[in-house]
């Protein structure tokens, strides 16, 4: 039987929204590979080994062997020898400040390539599920567990086996260091720490790669959604269906009402029988055509027809020219000009029944 994080896998069958990744990132849930951030490591350590070791490797040589030559001026006095090692713990440091800055730039320099710059403080709050010995054990013995274990174990052992490849032709070499000077011995050291390192850091940079490419496949799966979350995550950004359809009626509410305040303006209503009424009203002197301020259907209709008989507009039925208009014509707007002979007979009619062309002829 599967488990519940099974399960919660096989449902997340969505896309990540740029808003899920956000918030993930947000909380420090993003794709870095350690396998990465080793490489920058060991890379800069061997640039430190080859650039500004001997130079430090020389400091602290000359800095040991003054103990050595002047060991008959080393404080006899009591604390004296306290002082001598706080004195030595400065000083050695000193010595190793520079190789220190340049890997802990690296340290930092290895995520922020990965990800970029991130600031999570999130990851640091105190959270008390994260000491439970439960979950701890939970962990311990994941599968992510065991395959980081296993993946650990086939790196050294790659590793192992590069590094006895690349050294295998001087093993019969090595009794010839024992009569060599330190300075000449410490430079051929130099030069097999060097190929041992390149070949190293040639396979691990493809071992880096394909974890990298793993953790970001892992945590684009990690990050997919079920279709219940993006409906949530819809509610949440563009607001609740039920609300916004709320909303949608109310506004279509308030422009129906503004509509009906324009019917009382009108100087005609073309309708059919039943279903449409397009109020219309036209100004010689202002208007280029008429233009329609209220239009409705059934109910609203209605409404217009009797708002218009309380105002004493003219009612003219013309039921092919009612639908026209009703489908074409949006409210404020002009009458098309293919239909303005239609509108024109219409309009002058009314006109010649409330005397504003003189009587009818």
């Amino acid at each position: 039987m599967a488990d519940g994080s099974e399960e919660d896998d096989s449902s997340k069958t969505e896309e990540p929204t740029p808003k899920k990744l956000d918030e993930s990132r947000k909380k420090g849930q993003v794709a870095l590979s350690r396998e990465v951030n080793n490489w920058v490591m060991l890379f800069t350590g061997t640039i430190v080994i080859l650039a500004i070791g001997p130079s430090v490797l020389s400091s602290l040589t000359g800095y040991l062997k003054s103990f050595i030559e002047k060991s008959h001026m080393l404080p006899s006095f009591s604390g004296g020898v306290g002082f001598l090692f706080e004195s030595a713990f400065f000083d050695v440091f000193a010595i190793l400040a520079l190789p220190l800055i340049v890997l802990m730039v690296a340290a930092f320099a290895a995520p922020f390539l990965q990800i970029g710059p991130l600031f999570a403080p999130e990851i640091i709050k105190p959270d008390i599920s994260k000491i439970s010995v439960f979950k701890g054990l939970k962990r311990l013995f994941s599968m992510r567990s065991l395959m980081e274990f296993v993946k650990g174990l086939l790196k050294i052992g790659i590793i192992g086996v590069v590094g006895v490849i690349l050294l295998y032709p001087f093993y019969g070499q090595a009794d010839h260091f024992v009569g060599l000077p330190v300075p000449i011995m410490l430079d051929e050291l130099q030069g097999l720490v060097l190929r041992l390192m390149s070949g190293i850091l040639v396979v691990l940079v493809v071992v880096a790669v394909i974890d990298l490419l793993y953790q970001r496949y892992e945590h684009h799966k990690k990050m997919r959604m079920t279709k219940q979350e993006l409906k949530d995550e819809y509610k949440q950004t563009e607001g609740d269906p039920h609300v916004r359809a709320k909303l949608r009626q109310l506004r279509q509410e308030k422009a129906q009402s503004r509509m009906m305040q324009s019917v009382p303006e009108a100087d005609v209503i073309i309708t059919n029988p039943t279903h449409f009424s397009i109020a219309l009203k036209y100004d010689p002197d202002e208007m280029d055509a008429p233009i329609v301020v209220a239009k409705g259907i059934d109910e609203l209709a209605m409404r217009i027809r009797e708002v218009a008989k309380e105002n004493a507009i003219p009612l003219v039925e013309n039921r092919p020219l009612a639908r026209i208009l009703f489908d074409k014509v949006d409210i404020d707007a002009a009458i098309p000009e293919e239909h303005y002979k239609a509108v024109a007979e219409i309009i002058s009619y009314v006109f010649q029944l409330k005397g504003k062309f003189g009587p009818a002829t």
